[in-house]
């Protein structure tokens, strides 16, 4: 993973905040936002927290991933596994560092006005899990992801009806489907804008112990989580808004004046 990512690393130039709150050892239940189409950016996420914590985070992902030929296969070469509760409960037990993004797939597959927006519902299975693993749960935001694509046709447009359809006859949930989206000078490459990333600190679950059933404590967790996602998410576009370096070439202007 570090090998292959090391080009889009160069491009990207992706900026780290509250590493020092990273724990130094499982288990531990990382929780954050996805972006547009979800593979941009996270896996610049896990590289540099194992470069930092010697920690691999064992993404959960979405079920409709390991139903696709080879697809489902790449990813578990690369430490995900199927997001059932049992796989996230062996994991923490086994004392690994999980990856949950609890928007999944509908949060991967954006419509116009959703950017950065948490598509959460009323999805409270990854605090069950914390609480009654114990384990600290560390919020983060990633901003960046946005900004490489910009919606054309969202799924929900009734020009997508037909395709929508289709999908659906297909066996897919039309929630997931993406939308049609222009990137880097209207192809389908990605802008390469500047990612950034934030990690807040970790949020104690052992005042909830013992409480994994009692749906008010688990729903009081989630919204901690989520408001704390969410502070990351503001503070990093605040960084992102302010940052002459977040286009690329202002950074690639940087990198040639330091090396005369």
């Amino acid at each position: 993973m570090d090998v292959l990512l090391r080009p889009w690393e160069l491009i990207t130039d992706p900026v780290f905040y509250g590493t020092e709150c990273l724990p130094d050892s499982g288990p531990a239940l990382f929780v954050g936002n996805h972006t547009i189409f979800g593979l941009l950016d996270l896996p610049l996420l896990i590289v540099h927290v194992h470069r930092t914590r010697g920690l691999f985070l064992r993404g959960l992902g979405d079920h409709a991933h390991f139903k696709v030929p080879l697809w489902g296969d790449f990813l578990s070469r690369f430490g995900a596994v199927d997001g059932t509760r049992e796989n996230a409960r062996e994991l923490l037990r086994q004392g690994e560092a999980v990856l949950v993004l609890p928007g999944g797939g509908r949060e991967v597959a954006k419509r116009k006005g959703e950017r950065y927006r948490l598509i959460w519902k009323q999805r409270m299975g990854f605090a069950r899990l914390a609480i009654e693993a114990g384990c600290p749960v560390v919020p983060f935001g990633a901003v960046g992801g946005e900004e490489t694509y910009q919606i054309i046709v969202d799924a929900d447009s009734p020009v997508m009806a037909p395709v929508r359809a289709m999908f659906e006859r297909l066996g897919g949930r039309s929630e997931l489907l993406f939308p049609l989206a222009s990137g880097f000078a209207g192809t389908p490459l990605p802008r390469p804008q500047r990612f950034y990333f934030a990690f807040g600190e970790s949020i104690d679950t052992r005042p909830y112990r013992g409480n994994h059933e009692d749906e008010r404590g688990i729903r009081r967790l989630r919204d901690t989580v989520r408001v704390a996602v969410e502070d990351r998410i503001q503070f990093l576009s605040d960084q992102r808004e302010n940052d002459p370096e977040r286009d690329l070439l202002p950074r690639l202007g940087r990198k040639a004046l330091s090396t005369r």
